[in-house]
């Protein structure tokens, strides 16, 4: 005899899931450690081959260890693509991100996110609202369809890759920015990118545009704060919007550094403000950064500027070198960390009798469109 899940209706072995009401994440908060630790791993043991577990690299370690896959958004979506086989994904990073696993997903797999509150605020800076109204706002003044291609960075929400996707657009990495915007250039004349300022400034700056030829669109003003000339003689729109985490580094902490470890390797992430960026030794994702600092030489230096979990991650698994969080703050993804212990020990023991809590989906029109950009992004990649 089989019962189903009521979100998605798997048949499921009964003597493994005895569907009750819901537990309440409240019984969780009191719960200790160690507690919250053996009852996750006796969920995730009940569950087997129907669930796999995805930790972003910016989880807390709490979180992280009951990972079967941990790196960046989009590979761990790719992940849950390429397992087709596990019905369930329990996704410990950040909404947008759940919602990319299920676009990519062509099965029927139900993706978790262990509480609904992570998110992202700069995801959140870029609204479809705005983005609708700034396409129109640029129709007025020049030819958009033919002239503008939407480029949205992976960290935004569904239905921006989808508008990008119905537009002739497409998404992009921290690692493919360069090689999405030289695609893009060679169809039209202008980018609108979206939705964080840096990454796409950084790239634009090695790509050798000139300051001249970017403009930063305020979607709290009248043509993003620009005349129709201006508009015209620009080359990329940047979008108003940056990552809370990076915007803290500043090129004082770098210069600290320099002054205190002379031997150092400054290494951060492309959504620093340019200013940092500039006085790197070296600037890359969080797998750059990961790869980078692991495969470098016992006894050496490093100052990483991005988000402190994994920093003291990679101080920890690479006792050999030195390693060091580049701000004197403390600098944690706020967002990202609402995903914690009780929290996915609470959506692990639902599942493992048989309720589904936090169901993630993407409506189908919005998939559809979020699909193609997506697709384009990675045949260039």
């Amino acid at each position: 005899m089989s019962v189903q899940l009521p979100v998605l209706g798997h048949p499921v072995d009964s003597d493994i899931f005895r569907p009750t009401e819901c537990r309440s994440i409240s019984e969780y908060q009191s719960l200790s450690p160690d507690e919250l630790y053996r009852r996750t791993s006796e969920a995730k043991r009940s569950l087997g081959d129907r669930v796999m577990v995805l930790g972003h690299n910016y989880q807390r370690d709490e979180v992280i260890v009951h990972a079967d896959f941990r790196g960046d958004s989009l590979l761990l979506a790719k992940l849950a693509q390429r397992h087709a086989d596990r019905p369930y994904v329990v996704f410990c990073g950040v909404h947008f991100m759940a919602e990319t696993a299920d676009i990519l997903s062509r099965s029927r797999q139900t993706v978790i996110l262990p509480d609904l509150a992570a998110g992202c605020s700069m995801a959140d800076m870029a609204a479809i609202e705005q983005v609708e109204q700034c396409w129109e706002s640029l129709g007025r003044v020049m030819p958009v369809e033919e002239t503008v291609l939407p480029v949205v960075y992976v960290n935004s929400a569904a239905n921006l890759k989808a508008f990008c996707g119905e537009h002739g657009g497409l998404t992009c990495t921290s690692s493919n920015a360069r090689a999405i915007m030289e695609w893009a250039w060679a169809r039209r004349e202008k980018i609108l990118f979206f939705p964080d300022e840096h990454l796409g400034r950084n790239t634009a700056n090695k790509m050798g545009l000139p300051p001249e030829q970017m403009l930063v669109w305020d979607p709290f003003l009248p043509n993003g704060g620009h005349s129709a000339e201006a508009l015209g003689k620009a080359r990329l729109l940047l979008w108003k919007g940056h990552c809370s985490v990076h915007q803290m580094f500043q090129p004082s902490h770098v210069d600290y550094f320099r002054r205190q470890y002379p031997d150092a390797t400054v290494i951060v992430h492309p959504e620093c403000h340019e200013t940092v960026v500039n006085k790197a030794d070296l600037v890359g994702s969080t797998e750059f950064i990961i790869r980078t600092v692991s495969e470098a030489p016992a006894g050496t230096t490093w100052a990483v500027g991005t988000e402190l979990n994994l920093v003291n991650r990679l101080k920890r698994e690479q006792a050999d070198k030195r390693v060091f969080f580049l701000s004197s703050t403390v600098c944690q993804c706020a967002t990202m960390f609402r995903i914690d212990a009780p929290h996915l020990c609470w959506a692990m023991e639902n599942l493992a009798e048989g309720r589904v809590v936090n169901h993630i989906t993407v409506p189908d029109d919005e998939k559809q469109w979020a699909r193609v950009a997506l697709d384009r992004m990675m045949d260039l990649s």
